[in-house]
């Protein structure tokens, strides 16, 4: 069973089509980014299968529910850590997570064991008790992400992790992600070239709204023709500007 599933997945806001007919498929166990300038539609796609937001039409299911007739079982199964970093300023860290908890309703005992599994993960112990107010942009980012995988989901959305952040702490938060991998299915959104081509297994293009192509790296390089993701976009984003198809790659890794 496919972890995601879309097919012609859209949603309109009055006179603006923010995601286009898109279809994807994501594995369980796999981090597959959506990769694509501001206004591309990442986010936007990232609510409709959160359940924040119901599309205009086509389907889109988590782990086998419908996002929008199954919402509560769907509701059940991810995680998301939101381009706003959602965190309670004025608690503390481990209020933060506490609260979390207490939302999911687990008994004192078990919060405590997911709580101290979170703080090992994120080795959060020295801000254990700072406020959120007073944390880095970095920390606030870690913390919202442990925020969104204290419940064990099955799938975790990562949307923009890393925006506003200086290189280190990228790269700090890059290593927690990286330990995940394989753990539980990820879907990281960015426009961030390095951050797709270090993390993801599967990168999808997004380009006004639609899948532009998708695929590994390789596949990607050889669709295009060029040598690294960055290069690859650009040739990618200019041929769909000038004839607006979609690129594809077979399961043989071969150009369509």
């Amino acid at each position: 069973m496919n972890a995601i599933e879309t097919r012609g997945l859209t949603k309109r806001y009055k006179t603006k089509t923010a995601v286009d007919g898109i279809d994807l498929e994501v594995k369980e166990g796999e981090l597959f980014a959506l990769l694509g300038v501001n206004g591309a539609g990442k986010t936007t796609t990232v609510r409709m299968l959160t359940c924040l937001s119901e599309p205009t039409s086509g389907e889109c299911s988590v782990c086998g529910n419908d996002c929008v007739s199954e919402q509560s079982e769907v509701k059940k199964l991810v995680g998301i850590s939101p381009q706003d970093t959602a965190v309670a300023e004025n608690l503390t860290v481990y209020e933060n997570l506490k609260l979390v908890c207490g939302i999911y309703g687990y008994p004192k005992e078990e919060s405590e064991n997911k709580i101290s599994k979170m703080f090992t993960l994120f080795r959060m112990d020295e801000v254990k008790n700072s406020r959120a107010k007073t944390l880095s942009g970095g920390w606030k980012r870690k913390l919202s992400i442990a925020m969104a995988l204290i419940s064990e989901p099955r799938v975790l959305f990562l949307d923009e992790p890393t925006l506003g952040l200086d290189v280190l702490a990228r790269r700090e938060l890059w290593s927690v992600v990286e330990s995940l991998k394989g753990k539980i299915t990820i879907i990281l959104t960015t426009h961030h070239m390095e951050e797709a081509e270090h993390l993801a297994d599967r990168i999808a293009i997004m380009l006004e709204g639609k899948i532009a192509a998708v695929g590994t790296l390789a596949e990607l390089e050889k669709l295009s023709g060029k040598t690294g993701l960055e290069e690859s976009f650009v040739e990618i984003a200019e041929k769909f500007g000038k004839s607006g198809k979609i690129g594809s790659v077979s399961e043989r890794g071969e150009a369509e």
